[in-house]
C-alpha cells in the first residue's frame, strides 16, 4: 500500500519539441501571449483497471486544484488529492495529499511544499525553493523539509507553470512532440522527470463541446483545445527501452484548465472527470494568494 501511495503522489503532481535552454525559455514565456486564468477545478476521480497482482483492487476519490495568477507572470498553485484505495484483500487505506506552490515564471523561481497523510497519519513531508544556481549553470533546490539540504539539478528544468504555458506554446505551432525536464518538488523535492509529451490535433472551439451539466462550460466551449499525453521517465534512461513510470493523459484547454484526465501507474489506472469549474479575480502583481474571490 506504502508504494502505491508514493506512485499517486507522483501521478497528482505531474497533472502540469526539445526542451530549450534556459535562458530561451525565460524569454519565451515572458513574452509568451499565452495567459492562464485562474480558477478552481474539482475532478471526481474513479477506478479504470488493473493488471493481475497490482494489489488495486478499486479506488475513488477526489482532487481538488486552484489556481491563482497576475499579469506578470506569477502563479500560485494548491492542490488537494484524496483517494481511498482497497487491496485484493478489501483493505481500505486513506490517501491525502496536500500540495501549495508559488512560480515567478520570469524570475525562474519556484516556492513549494506538500504534505502526504495515509489514513490520517502525516507519512512525508517536504518543503523548499528552486531557482537558478549562482553562475546560471544548474537549477539550485533548498529544502528545509524534511530536512535542510541543497540539492543541484539541470538547468534545463521546466517548473509547473513554465511547462504548462511551454506546452500550449507548442501546440499553438502545431508541434506534436514536447520534451523537456520537470521539476514539482514531488519525491522529497529532490528529483525531477524527463518528460515526453504528445500533442495531438486542435479541437478548434466549441468542436467537442463539455458536458452542459458543468457549470461555466460555455468558456471552455469558446475556447481552442488539444488532447495530450505525456510520459514521466526516471532521468537518464532510455525512452526506447523502457516504459514511463506513469503516463498522464488530459485535454488542455488554452486558458490552462484541463479535463478528461487519465493517470496510467502500469499496474493500474484511474481516471478523473471536471465536476466543478469557478473562474477566480487575477490577483495583483506581488505574490498572487491561492482563495482568490469567485468571478462566478
Amino acid at each position: 500500500m506504502f508504494h502505491l501511495a508514493k506512485v499517486l503522489v507522483a501521478g497528482a503532481l505531474g497533472v502540469a519539441a526539445m526542451a530549450a535552454p534556459l535562458g530561451d525559455l525565460q524569454a519565451q514565456v515572458a513574452g509568451s501571449a499565452v495567459q492562464f486564468r485562474p480558477h478552481r477545478a474539482v475532478y471526481d476521480i474513479t477506478f479504470d483497471h488493473a493488471t493481475p497482482g497490482s494489489g488495486v483492487a478499486d479506488m475513488v476519490g477526489r482532487m481538488v486544484y486552484e489556481m491563482a495568477g497576475s499579469d506578470c507572470g506569477e502563479y500560485a498553485q494548491s492542490m488537494r488529492f484524496v483517494t481511498r484505495m482497497t487491496n485484493q484483500d478489501g483493505v481500505s487505506q486513506v490517501n491525502d495529499l496536500r500540495t501549495n506552490s508559488f512560480e515567478n515564471v520570469p524570475s525562474h523561481v519556484l516556492r513549494f511544499s506538500s504534505s502526504q497523510f495515509e489514513n490520517e497519519k502525516q507519512s512525508e513531508a517536504s518543503q523548499g525553493t528552486a531557482s537558478a544556481g549562482g553562475d546560471g549553470t544548474f537549477t539550485e533546490v533548498k529544502l528545509t523539509k524534511p530536512k535542510k539540504k541543497t540539492v543541484k539539478l539541470p538547468t534545463s528544468v521546466y517548473f509547473p507553470i513554465q511547462h504548462s504555458l511551454a506546452l500550449v506554446e507548442a501546440a499553438r505551432k502545431g508541434q506534436t512532440q514536447f520534451t523537456a525536464n520537470l521539476f514539482d518538488g514531488s519525491d522529497k523535492g529532490e528529483k525531477f522527470y524527463e518528460t515526453s509529451a504528445v500533442i495531438g490535433s486542435k479541437l478548434a472551439a466549441g468542436s467537442q463541446p463539455v458536458p452542459v451539466s458543468l457549470k461555466n462550460g460555455g468558456e471552455l466551449n469558446a475556447i481552442p483545445s488539444w488532447p495530450i499525453a505525456i510520459g514521466y521517465f526516471e532521468p537518464g534512461m532510455s525512452r526506447q527501452d523502457i516504459l514511463p513510470t506513469y503516463e498522464l493523459s488530459f485535454r488542455f484547454f488554452e486558458n490552462g484548465v484541463s479535463s478528461g484526465l487519465y493517470i496510467d501507474y502500469g499496474d493500474f489506472a484511474i481516471r478523473g472527470e471536471l465536476k466543478e469549474l469557478t473562474f477566480l479575480d487575477s490577483a495583483k502583481c506581488g505574490s498572487p494568494s491561492v482563495g482568490g474571490s469567485s468571478k462566478r
